[in-house]
């Protein structure tokens, strides 16, 4: 029987039950500018390593309440998502993957896999690969997730929103793919950029942050973003409301943000200029100390192994002075 790995939740360009927001997140082809050939050498090392022993069979339970057994370490998985399959190669089952989304783009061994569907899912090209293992989101698969139990597919769902809940998600998989040990090392790590972040911004003035993927379009509390924001040393203007939404440009006025990020998807460099140019803007401390910076797009939406370098971007951007 086939199991699904469902996660990430933030992931944001794989099926038709995303936010129209959302959406636009994940869309970025960029890596993170100074940690890209870093990020692509460690997961190419990871790709081809030996898996660590795990303890089965494992019974986990999943958000819905879901439980399930897996009796030995999976070896035919398809991911749905980009974050899915960042992770699986950050921690070494970069073989043991059968299938992507069109959207999963990192590492570049990702690019060669069979591809199984973008924003809808191809359940005839999932079942087709036989896995023993599907990781997707629980929000952003929804619809295939249905589908997938109607054919008596075992789905697991996970929905991480905050940075620990990550960390703690990566570990869960690496249980769950016999990778324990390949996991702590890349949690680890991510709790070491954390803790790098934390202690550059220690003492230091918190600015009011926007965050835009969109014109309007920015994220409130209760996601990971607004999170990484207050961790980075920022205080997100958006955070009196939930989730993804469109914000009125006259809030954004009154709020007058000290620092406006937008996702950098390595092609428009107008951005900076549309977004001085909107009626009334010229008024904004932001906009007048030209504090409009751009933050590679995937590491900082993908709640995978890359979205501590996400938030070290973040924060330099945020806090420039305080890193070299």
């Amino acid at each position: 029987m086939m199991a699904v790995l469902a996660a990430c939740g933030s992931d944001t360009t794989t099926n038709n039950d995303a936010s129209n927001g959302n959406a636009n997140t994940e869309q970025g082809q960029q890596a993170a500018p100074g940690n890209a050939q870093e990020n692509e050498d460690d997961a190419q090392q990871a790709e081809t390593g030996e898996a660590t022993s795990a303890a089965y069979p494992l019974t986990v339970t999943d958000a819905t309440g879901t439980e399930l057994t897996f009796e030995e370490a999976p070896t035919t998985i398809v991911s749905l998502v980009p974050s899915e399959t960042e992770i699986l190669f950050a921690l070494g089952a970069g073989e043991e993957v059968a299938g992507v989304d069109e959207w999963s783009n990192y590492p570049e061994a990702a690019l060669d896999k069979p591809k199984v569907g973008d924003m809808s899912t191809n359940i005839e090209a999932v079942s087709a690969l036989n896995p023993d293992l599907v990781v997707a989101s629980s929000t952003m698969n929804t619809a295939a997730i249905e589908q997938l139990r109607e054919l008596d597919v075992q789905v697991f769902a996970s929905d991480p929103k905050t940075l620990d809940e990550v960390i703690a998600h990566i570990g869960q998989v690496g249980d769950i793919i016999g990778r324990t040990e390949e996991a702590a090392e890349v949690t680890a790590h991510m709790q070491e950029v954390r803790t790098q972040v934390e202690t550059a911004i220690e003492g230091a003035d918190t600015k009011r942050v926007y965050l835009e993927f969109s014109p309007n379009y920015s994220v409130g509390k209760g996601e990971f973003l607004d999170e990484l924001i207050t961790i980075a040393g920022g205080e997100n203007i958006a955070s009196d409301q939930q989730g993804w939404f469109e914000i009125d440009a006259e809030t954004i006025l009154q709020r007058n943000p000290e620092v406006i990020i937008y996702p950098d998807f390595g092609a428009d460099n107008s951005i900076p200029e549309l977004i001085a140019s909107r009626p009334g803007w010229e008024e904004i401390d932001a906009v007048k100390n030209d504090e409009l910076h751009a933050v590679t797009n995937d590491p900082l939406v993908r709640v995978g192994p890359r979205l501590t370098d996400g938030l070290l971007e973040l924060a330099k951007a945020i806090h420039p002075e305080l890193f070299n």
